[in-house]
């Protein structure tokens, strides 16, 4: 695996995204506007990797999928299938909890029109790589669209031509680590019917069935 390291909260590595952040938040004062940690059990073996933060979702509570469109169908999706306390995420301090289950980000910052650049994805790669060194044998990573399954691979030094994304398609991308994918729960894909609500249920039942072979 390449390089990796720690989280860092007060990271400005990528100009364009530390720039904007300042922008954002001179004209939002209360939002976070800093990388947005990943949320969840330090020790759970589903890691749930996104893209970035949205502009009025984790960019302002400063939580992962909370505030925003697609934080709906999957905080709803992960409270049915054991992996939340509850089904819906409003802040960081409204006692939500997850249960074996850790969500981040491919980019910790916002980035602008909520496009990272392909240097800001690598950039920030050696935050996930630090995350998924972090994770325990016969784990899933469960990526959220393209960009997260790259990250996912890159993170994992290996070729992205060698696992091809698609909706529902696993990856054993190294000897106890799996790798799902999804379509991302965007407010795109969901109200253009790309992703369906049976279809995301769908992704998390067979995840559970990676993670308890028992019930499969």
């Amino acid at each position: 695996m390449p390089n990796s390291k720690p989280f860092d909260d007060h990271c400005q590595q990528c100009p364009r995204l530390a720039d904007f952040l300042l922008q954002v938040k001179a004209q939002n004062p209360d939002y976070h506007c800093k990388p947005v940690a990943p949320f969840g059990d330090p020790d759970a073996s589903l890691l749930i990797v996104g893209l970035a933060p949205g502009m009025h979702g984790a960019n302002a509570t400063g939580r992962p999928f909370t505030g925003d469109y697609a934080g709906i169908l999957l905080y709803q999706t992960l409270h049915k299938y054991g992996f939340s306390n509850k089904p819906e995420s409003v802040s960081r301090d409204d006692g939500l909890s997850l249960i074996n289950c850790r969500i981040t980000n491919a980019v910790k910052c916002l980035p602008p029109d909520n496009k990272p650049q392909g240097v800001e994805v690598k950039q920030c790669n050696e935050f996930l790589a630090s995350e998924l060194r972090q994770l325990p044998p016969g784990a899933v990573v469960l990526a959220l669209g393209t960009i997260a399954h790259n990250a996912v691979l890159r993170a994992c030094g290996l070729r992205l031509s060698s696992f091809r994304f698609g909706h529902g398609h696993e990856h054993l991308i190294s000897e106890g680590l799996l790798l799902v994918d999804s379509y991302h729960c965007s407010r795109y894909n969901t109200q253009t019917r790309r992703l369906t609500e049976s279809m995301f249920h769908g992704v998390f039942e067979q995840v559970g069935k990676r993670l308890n072979p028992a019930c499969a």
